[in-house]
């Protein structure tokens, strides 16, 4: 008897001891390292700061611009990913003879790690000559390369469109599953009332899809927020164009500010759960 008791945690015990060892701790030693002075350079100084790494977060002008960045990649990311993963769903729920193959292809993006599509990308982009710029040379649309990374917001619109090119498949498929689950009864009602193909998607399609597009909205949000391998790949570390990740990665292992860099990384956790937070209210109202 008491065996049958504890037998369904004797059964999740190992993957609750790696999720203690290798979550819960991480997440509990870094919210103390964030009220310490806690640098590696300085190993004797190490003292109990309370809340000064977070106040020197939110005062610092290198935090805003990372966070900007980070929204302009959002932005971006949120406008491109859904369209096109609205477009490619739609598409791929007509059941052609094809559509497994188009959605074998489709999920090549996602399955590649970030930094190869970040490398891949940059041999596209590269400033000198890049497969872009020598496209647009043989075809006598300009005379010299282009440095698309070079300006800030144009780098800006590349790292939201390799973020959105590598999230869009799986985007696409959580809507396309959504969609599969429609009854195709309720367009053959709405046809008989005289419904158009854009009536049906709006009050039909749409209204049934949210659950999936909330979804769809969340995961970009998180993969616009962590970008860092594509930053880095397309250019580097460059104080004008880090992201949150790449600003928390400089100070924690290149300055080795571990009790700053701590602060920095719950200060991102809660601005992205606040966008969650948001993301799922608004989905409750619309479902």
């Amino acid at each position: 008897m008491m065996f049958k008791r504890f037998k369904p945690w004797l059964l999740l015990s190992p993957m609750l001891v790696i999720m203690l060892v290798f979550v819960v701790y991480p997440i509990c030693r870094t919210l103390v390292y964030s009220f310490y002075r806690l640098k590696l350079t300085e190993p004797g100084n190490v003292r109990f700061v309370g809340l000064e790494n977070y106040l020197t977060v939110l005062q610092s002008s290198d935090f805003y611009q990372a966070l900007i960045n980070s929204l302009l990649v959002l932005i971006f990311v949120l406008v491109i990913g859904l369209i096109m993963s609205l477009a490619i769903a739609l598409m791929l729920n007509r059941r052609h003879v094809i559509t497994p193959v188009l959605t074998a292809i489709a999920i090549i993006p996602w399955a590649l790690p970030p930094i190869v599509n970040g490398i891949i990308w940059n041999f596209i982009f590269y400033p000198g000559y890049g497969f872009l710029n020598k496209l647009l040379i043989n075809l006598q649309l300009i005379d010299q390369p282009i440095a698309w990374t070079a300006n800030r917001w144009m780098l800006m619109m590349i790292a939201a469109l390799v973020v959105a090119w590598r999230v869009i498949p799986f985007c696409a498929l959580l809507i396309l599953a959504n969609l599969q689950t429609i009854p195709r009864e309720l367009y053959e009602a709405a046809r008989v009332d005289g419904s158009t193909a854009w009536q049906d998607f709006r009050m039909v399609t749409l209204p049934l899809i949210w659950p999936s597009i909330g979804l769809a909205l969340i995961q970009m949000t998180m993969a616009a927020l962590n970008v860092f391998d594509e930053i880095v790949a397309l250019a580097g570390y460059r104080y004008e164009t880090q992201t949150l990740l790449v600003y928390n990665y400089m100070n924690t292992f290149s300055f080795l500010n571990f009790g700053f860099g701590s602060a920095i990384t719950y200060v991102i956790t809660i601005l992205s759960g606040i966008l969650a937070f948001v993301y799922i209210r608004k989905m409750a109202e619309k479902i």
